[in-house]
């Protein structure tokens, strides 16, 4: 069974796929800003919603999402694929 993560606007990802699912609090932190400098650079940051607020980072296994939807909201929605 595929099961799929819906991202904000017509993105979705994988659930399998998914390595880490971080609030957009964690960016405050120097190995966090670093990480970021580091897959901006390697061109693999996908904006999901340019007009809405950040809210959460999806690291994925080829991708890093930065999503308008909370952690929680995402965290509620692949939990109630697995229930």
């Amino acid at each position: 069974m595929k099961t799929f993560l819906h991202l904000g606007s017509d993105v979705m990802v994988r659930n399998k796929d998914i390595i880490m699912i971080l609030d957009e609090e964690i960016e405050a932190s120097t190995l966090t800003k670093e990480f970021f400098k580091n897959m901006q650079g390697e061109g693999v940051i996908q904006m999901i919603d340019l007009k809405n607020k950040r809210k959460s980072f999806i690291v994925a296994e080829r991708e890093v999402f930065i999503s308008p939807i909370s952690c929680q909201t995402l965290r509620k929605r692949i939990y109630r694929v697995y229930k």
